[in-house]
């Protein structure tokens, strides 16, 4: 593994220069999981460092919902690595981080950014390069690479600070990711923020069967939960759409199961839904295709099959993908496609091109995968 964190994660853990701080205190236990203190050097990451088209803020480092097919775990051992280089006598965080694989450190090992809003109010004073850049137009994202309000939000109230700075300063553009209801316990921030800037949330849901969602997203919120937390954003006066992201082939795929989900959504008042199949980068591969050989075991040589060559599903299973959603949105009147290009009724236009489109879906994964 590479001894330098990458651009967009310029983190520290070494020991404060002033104050003499241990490098990762432990802040807190909670049952398997421990949460470690560290401080940022930087909280907004620019696009240019991501590869995004957009600023990114991530609250956390490490993500306690344990997706199984998360695509951020590969930014977290950076940061134990880091506190090794710094401190090697601090065994106790080291051994504690070593004795776990990688994808299981991800969940259980948590760093908090405790800065992260003295940070980013230094970053953002009146006529910084950053703040000018934000006032200009160009948007921030809050939790690219983790949960914003995961369990420890409730506890350390990190992005909470951080949307209480970002209401200090007019004429932003702002979106938040997350799959917790917990996001509706900040809608009076959201609300101050409106008064000068705009915000959008994004609520991450792939099914609406609590069973399956247990199996995939076995520590994340019911789908119920974030049905219900949307409404309530939306009651309030704010902006939300919907990402099913991704929709897992042979799992989460059939139209029954896409058409239910859609409706539901739908029946919140959530503004629009986007969607994309599963993308299987090396890192999330660790961890996902061992998942599937114990829970569906039926579908491991397909998968091996359709992702051995490329991170994406083949080319004529993501376009029957986009067409099939495209028709149970409009079904449902609910827009369909992205939110920042403002394409939002693109993809319906298509949704009488392709008649077979339904079936797209029931190919076996390996045939779909030759496609592309």
């Amino acid at each position: 593994m590479p001894s330098t964190a990458p651009a967009y994660e310029q983190q520290t853990i070494f020991p404060d220069a002033l104050t003499k701080r241990p490098a990762l205190p432990v802040l807190a236990e909670q049952t398997d999981i421990r949460y470690f203190g560290t401080f940022a050097k930087s909280i907004l990451n620019r696009p240019e460092a991501t590869g995004m088209q957009f600023w990114s803020i991530n609250p956390y480092i490490g993500c306690a919902f344990g997706c199984a097919y998360c695509y951020a775990r590969y930014a977290h051992g950076y940061a134990f690595e880091r506190a090794a280089m710094s401190n090697p006598n601090r065994v106790d965080v080291n051994r504690d981080y070593r004795d776990m694989m990688p994808w299981l450190a991800f969940e259980r090992r948590i760093l908090v950014k405790e800065n992260a809003a003295e940070t980013l109010r230094k970053t953002l004073r009146q006529g910084s390069d950053r703040h000018a850049a934000l006032i200009r137009g160009e948007s921030i994202t809050i939790g690219t690479a983790t949960d914003p309000y995961q369990p420890a939000e409730r506890r350390f109230r990190i992005t909470r600070s951080i949307l209480e700075v970002l209401a200090e300063h007019p004429g932003l553009r702002i979106r938040l990711i997350t799959k917790s209801p917990l996001v509706t316990r900040d809608i009076d921030v959201m609300k101050r923020i409106l008064r000068h800037s705009s915000i959008h949330i994004s609520v991450s849901l792939i099914t609406v069967d609590r069973e399956l969602a247990r199996r995939i997203e076995p520590r994340a919120p019911t789908p119920e939960a974030r049905l219900r937390g949307i409404r309530r954003l939306r009651d309030a006066g704010i902006d939300v759409g919907v990402n099913v992201m991704p929709i897992l082939p042979g799992i989460t795929d059939a139209p029954e199961q896409l058409d239910s989900l859609v409706r539901q959504v739908a029946a919140t008042g959530a503004t629009h839904l986007i969607a994309c199949a599963l993308r299987l980068q090396a890192t999330a591969r660790k961890r996902y295709l061992p998942f599937i050989a114990e829970e569906f075991p039926q579908l491991a040589a397909r998968y091996a099959a359709t992702y051995a060559y490329d991170f994406r599903a083949g080319e004529s299973y993501r376009d029957g993908l986009t067409r099939v959603m495209a028709r149970i949105c409009k079904r449902h009147g609910i827009p369909y496609g992205t939110y920042d290009d403002g394409s939002l009724p693109d993809a319906w236009a298509e949704q009488d091109a392709g008649a077979g489109a339904m079936n797209q879906l029931e190919l076996p994964l390996s045939a779909a995968s030759s496609a592309g």
